[in-house]
């Protein structure tokens, strides 16, 4: 407990402790009405002044209609009309359940703090003289050196240069899994280095680090509120002044009409405030929406703000990027085809020498395929814009890429019908073979769209790749619709038909994770990105944020979702069915001063409860 919540509960505790001697001292001594008074004003000045106190700065501020000013109002009213000790008892119970809804807030934040506790305090910058200072994050350049010890935050977003480890990525993917690391790899902020010295070479300032954005997504989330959020903050600005003219009328027209009776239409008229404080639905709803932000975090899934919470509960689709998302979009040289009198390391090379100039991921996978030659051997390096490359490679005209730029310099060779890429080599206009290059499906892919399947959501792709390749990927994970050979101004047309075809109340989400993919990001209801490899324009553009690239924790997302939109349907079921049935039975006389303190501050406690089921959400299964 904080300090200011042991200052509250000392004085609940000193107030019962008043209250009880008050009750036993007028056991035995008979006392006039200012005595009794007196005795009960010890009380409830102790555990009210500071509610008397802001309702009568949110009169001056004309922030009339609060709980402190229904409280001030019912239990100052309650002593006037001689229940002295029903007054105090309110108040008294309004602080109990008010020192618990602080708790349950501060216990929430603390577990979203705990669990983002991912800014490392120091970097250790590693001079040109290979001395080591000690620095703040914000102060290393990008280029510089930095040294991260075993059981050090990695600070900054960089490669590693020297050194291998394991890290622990726990705090911001949710996965205890370590992953190993090694020279030339890529690194995240706010990993923790677990066994091995490494030298990394910076990538990012921090302030475009992995670790600030994610600081920066979290805190900025409570700022766009659901719609369920905002009918209640805008059901509160009216409900309250409704019920004090509401009780203000049940106080004077009874009376009037039926004449007499003043202090007992009093009396309902202020266990009719005390019913009616909207305190449940006010604190318990964005209660529940950031233990649902803060649960997903915990998961690896940030998501940016209660609205998107509540559009992925009632999402109906999904579309899907291949490429990086679906797919790991790493390729693999998986089998190689020469012609006729043709070595496969020939082909190999000759492929790999031409492409060694290129930076992209086919290029890529080709020199990893065949390591250790020297790029000087290739010249005039020209790359041909959706068909391949052209280079001389040792004095050689060589040509490598699709059937379209076989076929544009006359080059016969076979069709390959299959969901490989191939690159088709030829050399001074004499066809060599063909190379087979597949990107492999993430290990979780299937599974993903399966999940989604079960929760009755469709499920489509969209890729820039061939259709041969984007059908069979989609028949093994079973996409329902696919549409290939798009381009990013194509992505965002079938983003748009599929918007306008989806059922009224339904939303659609799109998950990629290319700077292409920024525009569909931004079209969808919903944009969902792959936040350790994709790009930054994607992950800026996105609502929801992948810190593992998981495809799977889509389909946790929306479970998380639903789970959170039960729980603040349930809360204000629950809390305006009880209060409406409190206000009628206090109306006409049933209800008294300890109904309106079960009807206030128990179901307040009650709705709060129930919030913080939000919090403990630990693994896939919510």
């Amino acid at each position: 407990m904080t300090k200011k919540q042991k200052k509250t509960l000392r004085r609940i505790l000193l107030a019962a402790v008043l209250t009880l001697c008050a009750a036993l001292a007028l056991q035995f001594f008979t006392l006039p009405w200012y005595g009794q008074l007196a005795i009960w004003l010890i009380p409830y000045l102790v555990i009210g002044h500071d509610v008397l106190y802001k309702a009568v700065l949110g009169i001056k501020n004309g922030e009339v209609f609060d709980e402190n000013f229904l409280m001030a109002i019912a239990t100052v009213g309650a002593m006037a009309c001689g229940e002295y000790g029903e007054g105090v008892a309110v108040m008294l119970f309004y602080q109990v359940g008010e020192l618990f809804q602080s708790y349950a807030v501060g216990k929430s934040r603390r577990s979203i703090s705990a669990l983002m506790d991912i800014r490392p305090d120091s970097a250790n910058l590693e001079g040109a003289d290979g001395n080591v200072t000690v620095v703040d994050p914000e102060e290393v350049p990008v280029g510089a050196v930095i040294v991260v010890r075993p059981g050090e935050k990695i600070p900054l977003d960089g490669v590693v240069r020297s050194g291998e480890s394991t890290l622990n990525t726990a705090a911001l993917t949710g996965e205890s899994r370590p992953r190993s690391v090694a020279p030339g790899d890529a690194v995240i902020s706010g990993c923790v280095n677990e066994d091995g010295l490494l030298r990394i070479e910076t990538t990012r300032a921090y302030g475009e680090s992995t670790v600030a954005k994610i600081l920066d997504l979290v805190e900025n989330s409570s700022l766009k509120k659901a719609k369920v959020e905002n009918f209640i903050t805008k059901f509160a600005r009216w409900y309250t002044p409704g019920v004090c003219g509401a009780a203000l009328a049940l106080a004077m027209l009874p009376p009037l009409v039926l004449g007499g009776g003043w202090t007992v239409w009093l009396l309902r008229a202020l266990t009719f405030l005390v019913i009616s404080c909207p305190c449940a639905l006010v604190i318990s709803i964005p209660l529940t929406f950031f233990g649902g932000i803060g649960g997903a975090s915990r998961c690896g899934i940030l998501v940016k703000g209660g609205n998107y919470l509540e559009a992925l509960a009632h999402t109906g689709t999904v579309a899907f990027d291949k490429t990086g998302t679906l797919t790991r979009g790493v390729f693999q040289v998986t089998q190689t085809q020469p012609a006729d009198g043709v070595t496969e390391r020939d082909l190999l090379e000759t492929a790999t020498l031409a492409e060694s100039h290129s930076t992209h991921p086919i290029s890529k996978s080709l020199r990893e395929a065949c390591p250790g030659l020297d790029p000087r051997r290739a010249a005039d390096a020209r790359e041909i814009a959706g068909r391949g490359v052209q280079a001389r490679v040792d004095g050689h005209t060589v040509l490598a890429g699709n059937a379209r730029l076989m076929a544009e310099n006359g080059i016969a060779c076979p069709p390959y019908d299959n969901s490989a890429t191939v690159v088709y080599v030829a050399r001074d206009g004499a066809y060599l073979g063909a190379i087979l290059i597949s990107d492999e499906e993430k290990p979780t892919a299937k599974a993903a769209v399966q999940d989604l399947r079960a929760q009755g959501v469709r499920t489509v792709m969209l890729t820039g790749d061939s259709p041969a390749v984007a059908d069979e990927v989609a028949a093994r994970l079973g996409i329902d619709e696919v549409h290939a050979g798009l381009l990013p101004a194509g992505k965002v047309e079938q983003v748009e038909t599929l918007l306008a075809a989806k059922p009224a109340g339904q939303m659609l989400a799109f998950a990629g994770d290319g700077i292409n993919d920024a525009p569909v990001l931004m079209r969808a209801d919903i944009g969902i990105a792959m936040g350790a490899l994709g790009s930054d324009a994607a992950i800026e553009a996105a609502d929801v944020v992948l810190m593992d690239d998981d495809p799977a924790k889509i389909g946790l997302a929306m479970r998380i979702a639903r789970k959170c939109m039960t729980i603040v349907y349930q809360n204000i079921v629950f809390a305006l069915g009880i209060k409406a049935l409190c206000l009628i039975l206090s109306a006409v006389g049933v209800a008294n001063m300890w109904w309106a303190v079960f009807a206030d501050v128990g179901v307040m406690v009650l709705a709060v409860l129930n919030a913080t089921r939000m919090l403990n959400v630990k693994s896939y299964h919510v």
